[in-house]
């Protein structure tokens, strides 16, 4: 995916902490770095920001992708966060999240006085609405798989056929300002879970056409939409009325699309776009010596792996030796240096660093460069069907030079041929994901959507999860999970999903390559360093906008 909170921080005794604030590189001495503190603060100013056409309509439920997700967060605030720094959870809309004893009851009690955009008041009723609604299987929520915990979900997405009801039994209304969730079973982590998009609360207009409201979204967040130019322009504006802890201290961000890298990062130099998703891998050699103390270096908690898809007939009843294969025919220390310019980390593990239950090392062997042990795996597990593969990825943002040198590792090693296969844009990528239309193995990038190691096995590798779209499925791994989410502590919970980790790295259900860093920039028109939070996103709220 691609959803996750901004600037939200989990920092308990096993979470490793990454830095708070981003890093620059480069020259001081540029002239655009001497000013970057000068200057007056504008608080209606609007902050330019990239980004790719969202895959779907802009409801809370709709998006596991980081370009919707980017969008629905600006427009919807959650009943909770983390607090940049120290990680402590967080009440945003709520004023406490409350569980009993063995933590399958949760009780919500709601901050009173918030608005939806339209004056709408925000009560209980409101996100029992949203949340049952988006759990329907009649409404097609890519992410409705995320309120499988609570009691009742079987009811309104069955496996098959037509829901039995249009409401979950575990959710009930206490009155205007609280309201309880009773779980199928015990989540030792639930609360965690509610800061991500898909818990937003929907104002009864929302129902009346949710097609028009994906289009025009009204949420109760800092900021309010305003237009969306498809394939251009998404505009959203400050509320006035917001009551969350995060005001904006801008007037708005005008979110833009760029159909490469190499463009975004040539209105970043010119000053007509001020903040950048990734540096195109043609500037990582020079744009720290370009930007100077406006360049940003700085790891995130994400994992980029390639992903076979297991519905294929290639890969259908595949020996997981083959995968490990070629894992290990992948040099990644040495396209890490090179083709990447030290802008990513070698992985060792499925679970991203600076997340609750990141454990160093627990990936070994398999991500280890070993060309003689990977063609004597591949051999053992019955050779790669059709001794082809190819990796999908998206071209308008830099994966061609990183795939292309993949590919070539393995073909070295291996002596098989590998190819890249590239869609136009992220939204093609992504639905041909959905639609299991890839052929051979798929560029898959995870960020963190809550800060335990759960998010990056369960909601990766479940056999319903909604961030599995590669058709992987076993049993024992499920059966694992459930255990773990019914821990009685959270680090039980934990220790049983670093158990899980082992399985999968039996069993192989992805190629994790490297760790993410955020390699970006932003404008002369910024004033001072733009923030940015675990999930490598800025924190827009905190960016101020220089007064022309």
């Amino acid at each position: 995916m691609r959803g996750a909170m901004s600037a939200k921080w989990v920092a308990m005794a096993a979470v490793v902490a990454l830095a708070a604030t981003a890093c620059g590189g480069g020259d001081d001495k540029d002239s655009g770095s001497k000013d970057m503190n000068k200057g007056t603060a504008d608080p209606n100013g609007i902050l330019t920001a990239q980004l790719s056409e969202p895959q779907n309509p802009l409801q809370p439920a709709n998006a596991k992708e980081s370009q919707g997700s980017r969008v629905i967060r600006s427009v919807f605030s959650q009943l909770v966060g983390y607090e940049p720094g120290t990680g402590k959870l967080t009440y945003v809309n709520a004023e406490s999240v409350t569980p009993n004893k063995d933590s399958s009851v949760w009780t919500v009690k709601l901050k009173p006085g918030w608005k939806f955009h339209n004056g709408e008041a925000v009560t209980a009723q409101s996100y029992v609405d949203s949340w049952n609604w988006s759990a329907n299987v009649k409404n097609n929520q890519t992410n409705s798989s995320w309120f499988q915990d609570i009691k009742g979900y079987e009811d309104v997405h069955p496996a098959k056929g037509d829901p039995k009801s249009d409401k979950m039994s575990g959710l009930k209304v206490v009155n205007d300002n609280e309201f309880k969730i009773e779980l199928a079973s015990s989540v030792s982590y639930f609360a965690y879970k509610l800061g991500y998009d898909v818990w937003s609360p929907l104002p009864k207009e929302f129902f009346k056409d949710p097609k028009a409201a994906g289009e025009h979204p009204i949420g109760n967040g800092p900021y309010k939409f305003v237009s969306w130019d498809h394939k251009k322009m998404i505009k959203v504006r400050k509320f006035a009325d917001y009551q969350g802890p995060d005001k904006p201290k801008n007037g708005g961000i005008d979110f833009v699309n760029y159909t490469t890298a190499d463009a975004a990062y040539s209105a970043l130099r010119s000053d007509t776009l001020d903040w950048i998703e990734q540096i195109p891998t043609t500037a990582l050699t020079n744009y720290k010596s370009d930007l100077g103390a406006r360049a940003i270096d700085q790891e995130y908690s994400a994992v980029q792996s390639i992903v076979p898809a297991f519905y294929t007939k290639q890969f259908k009843d595949i020996d997981p030796k083959v995968i490990q294969g070629l894992s290990m025919a992948i040099d990644r220390n040495t396209i890490t240096k090179t083709v990447l310019h030290g802008s990513r980390t070698p992985a060792d593990s499925y679970v991203a660093r600076g997340v609750l239950g990141y454990k160093p090392g627990a990936l070994k062997e398999q991500v280890t460069y070993d060309p003689a042990k990977a063609k004597e795996l591949v051999k053992e597990g019955g050779g790669v069907p059709g001794n082809k593969i190819s990796i999908q990825y998206n071209a308008d943002q830099p994966h061609k030079e990183w795939v292309d040198a993949v590919c070539n590792s393995i073909r070295k090693a291996l002596d098989i041929e590998c190819v890249g296969d590239s869609k136009p844009d992220f939204q093609t990528d992504l639905n041909a994901r959905d639609k299991h239309q890839v052929k051979s193995m798929y560029r898959g990038g995870w960020v963190l959507d809550y800060p335990v190691n759960s998010n990056f096995m369960r909601d990766l590798y479940g056999t319903t999860s909604a961030g599995n779209t590669s058709g992987y499925s076993n049993k024992e791994f499920d059966k694992l999970s459930k255990k773990a989410d019914e821990a009685p502590t959270l680090d039980e919970t934990v220790k049983l999903y670093q158990e899980a980790e082992q399985l999968l790295a039996k069993d192989m259900p992805a190629i994790p390559l490297w760790f993410y860093k955020v390699n970006s920039g932003q404008s002369k028109n910024v004033l001072g360093k733009i923030p940015y939070g675990q999930d490598g996103d800025p924190i827009f709220t905190d960016v101020q906008v220089k007064k022309k």
